[in-house]
């Protein structure tokens, strides 16, 4: 895992329960706990992916200047390359974990929309002829 924050990628999640995230993150996707301040924030990696989870008591679930307040669950989505969609698939529905739909084929392979304990969207993607 890169030390030097300018050579990650990082992304932030606003989620509902910082401990539920980085359990899900940690125990099914393979992410690596860097820091964590919950209930407020916690940071986790996966290579040179860091994901900032935010929880509503963090900075920026701050309500915006017209009362708005930034909330999970999104279309927006990390993306996770996965060797054989339809193992990972039976391995998290095994492990009680939710998703928006079933696998989809298409020109470029397949894909399938995974939510975290706030709705989040993780994308698992097998490349075709992967």
């Amino acid at each position: 895992m890169p030390n030097d924050l300018t050579d990650m990628v990082s992304v932030r999640y606003m989620v509902d329960d910082v401990d539920a995230a980085i359990d899900f993150y940690t125990k099914h996707l393979g992410f690596t706990l860097r820091m964590s301040a919950a209930p407020a924030f916690a940071d986790v990696a996966r290579g040179q992916l860091r994901l900032l989870l935010s929880g509503p008591t963090s900075s920026a679930g701050r309500p915006m200047p017209d009362g708005t307040v930034p909330a999970p669950g999104g279309w927006n989505r990390i993306h996770l390359i996965v060797g054989d969609i339809a193992a990972e698939v039976d391995r998290l529905r095994d492990a009680g974990l939710t998703f928006r739909n079933d696998i989809v084929k298409g020109p470029g392979g397949q894909q399938i929309l995974l939510e975290d304990p706030s709705g989040n969207v993780v994308e698992l993607f097998q490349p075709a002829g992967g």
